[in-house]
């Protein structure tokens, strides 16, 4: 078993339940493994977790930003709280060490690491808040994830590609994009989209999702490294 007191010291949570910290790592598939360890899967902890993070991070923004108004709070929430961003503070602070995963996703380190890192951190959370409180949870939140919230605003980071590429397109050449499926795939339970994003008619750049707006956000991700914007 991983030795869960490293985290506890490094980060200032000293939890009475240790099994509840324990449980905060443990995803779905070691169980299928391990079927008689004693602790559940992390998925209500999480569940729990991303209320208690939405609450935190909504909490600070309208006490910090008074003058703002819900739409622009909002897109700086999503920016702080979506899976990108989690995965990434989660890597920050290690937790990939203390994962509990099946052989099988212990050997994947891709985009499912990813989730699995951004749903472990929440999972860290709600657990924090039932064990230790929410002015715990709001002191860990507030250090290390509230903290990236400067560079976010400065460098319009809440913005998603689909919005920046037409406001980069509306100002330097007066033209509204264009999104048209290419190509489509698949069963409707598992579809595949290729999307190309137009400006007139000239073909800008391609994405592909498993779903249409995964597609054109990918698409204009690379509309934009496409014209260098």
């Amino acid at each position: 078993m991983k030795d869960f007191s490293i985290l506890e010291k490094k980060y200032g949570l000293e939890f009475n339940n240790k099994d509840l910290l324990i449980q905060a790592f443990v995803h779905r598939s070691y169980l299928n493994e391990n079927p008689d360890f004693h602790l559940k899967h992390n998925e209500r902890l999480e569940f729990l977790g991303d209320a208690v993070l939405e609450l935190v991070i909504s909490e600070h923004l309208y006490n910090q930003y008074p003058g703002k108004a819900e739409g622009e709070l909002t897109n700086w929430r999503a920016a702080l709280v979506n899976a990108k961003m989690l995965a990434q503070i989660a890597q920050e602070l290690e937790l990939n060490e203390f994962l509990l995963l099946s052989r099988g996703e212990t050997k994947e380190m891709g985009k499912a690491r990813q989730y699995i890192l951004a749903n472990t951190f929440e999972s860290l959370i709600g657990a924090t808040y039932l064990d230790l409180g929410y002015d715990a949870c709001k002191d860990f939140i507030n250090k290390y994830l509230v903290v990236k919230l400067p560079d976010i605003i400065e460098n319009g980071l809440f913005k998603d590609a689909k919005s920046q590429f037409q406001e980069e397109a509306q100002e330097k050449i007066g033209v509204t994009p264009i999104y048209n499926v290419l190509k489509e795939w698949g069963p409707d339970h598992a579809k595949h989209f290729i999307i190309g994003v137009f400006l007139g008619k000239e073909l800008v750049a391609e994405g592909k999702g498993s779903s249409k707006q995964e597609a054109e956000e990918s698409a204009a991700k690379n509309a934009l490294e496409a014209k260098g914007w």
